[in-house]
């Protein structure tokens, strides 16, 4: 088997992105971001936060203030259709017209692009994304799923290099989920760069090589998913006590516990990168201010953890 090498040229360059809206609202301070060839990039952040501007001016939707933006070494401005041409676009919204077919509205985008006729292409997207017994059937009688992935087959209709997926599984049950994330994966494989953005987290912990976290219009974390979880990445020691706890004595503050389940249970936090994790010593600690524990269980800190962490920090 044949192993996918990470390819570091960067197929989409932003520097020095703003956008301010005429009501004065700034969308977007000063982001700049290279998106790799070949990787799944997912951009996080709460509502509000710049995540759907920053697509919009990539897919040349919305003009930027100042900054520059190639695609492929196209301008997003002066190279336009040469830029937009590479990307293929899965909104948020279901916008499809009710009464046209999976196969009419995805052979008709690809003429959009000036593609010639591929019914060939065409057929294969519409089954690699189980389209294809609905392939004559109106739009207006699939199912939310099904309508996502109609999408997705109309962005993948002319080929591009360049996929953005903007809540790709909103609505989506979790069978039909894992089964859009399959399909991503694979176009991931054959070359195909993937930019999402997901309330669903857990997905992006799962798929993403690279995650970016926007914050109040600003870029505030750019990292590889493993570092990040590394350095940002916290355990959890979770100390069931034996008899109930009314106040963390104070020979015990160094150690910063925190007391939970109404007074049952003290957790500790450490960095399991650190040269000591304090372990030993707090329970030397515990031991000699009389507390008894029954049991004791660790804890990982999530990606959503990170998440809500670097987010408030911003606040």
């Amino acid at each position: 088997m044949q192993l996918r090498t990470r390819d570091t040229e960067a197929v989409i360059s932003i520097a020095g992105l703003s956008k301010t809206y005429a009501s004065g609202f700034h969308a977007l301070k000063n982001v700049s971001l290279d998106i790799r060839k070949g990787e799944i990039f997912a951009l996080l952040g709460p509502n509000g936060a710049g995540k759907t501007t920053l697509i919009s001016i990539v897919c040349g939707i919305v003009t930027p203030t100042s900054g520059k933006v190639t695609v492929g070494g196209h301008d997003i401005l002066s190279d336009y259709r040469a830029a937009r041409s590479l990307i293929g676009l899965v909104p948020q919204e279901l916008t499809t017209d009710a009464f046209e077919t999976p196969w009419a509205t995805a052979a008709f985008s690809r003429g959009l692009f000036g593609k010639s006729a591929d019914a060939a292409h065409i057929e294969r997207v519409l089954k690699e994304l189980s389209l294809w017994d609905k392939k004559d059937e109106r739009i207006m009688t699939l199912s939310g799923g099904m309508k996502r992935r109609v999408l997705i087959a109309k962005a993948l209709a002319h080929e591009p290099q360049i996929l953005f997926l903007d809540e790709p599984t909103a609505g989506v049950d979790v069978e039909l989920r894992k089964d859009m994330w399959a399909v991503v994966r694979a176009l991931r494989d054959s070359g195909v760069t993937i930019i999402l953005t997901t309330h669903y987290i857990e997905e992006a912990e799962e798929m993403a090589d690279r995650i970016g976290i926007i914050s109040k219009g600003e870029l505030v974390v750019v990292e590889e998913k493993a570092e990040l979880m590394r350095k940002l990445g916290k355990k959890q020691l979770t100390l069931e006590l034996q008899a109930k706890l009314a106040a963390i004595p104070d020979a015990l503050a160094p150690h910063r516990l925190t007391l939970a389940a109404d007074g049952r249970e003290l957790i500790y936090s450490y960095d399991r990168q650190g040269e000591r994790t304090g372990i030993t010593t707090l329970l030397a600690d515990l031991s000699q201010a009389g507390i008894r524990f029954r049991d004791l269980r660790t804890t990982q800190s999530s990606l959503e953890d990170i998440f809500v962490d670097v987010v408030r920090h911003q606040q």
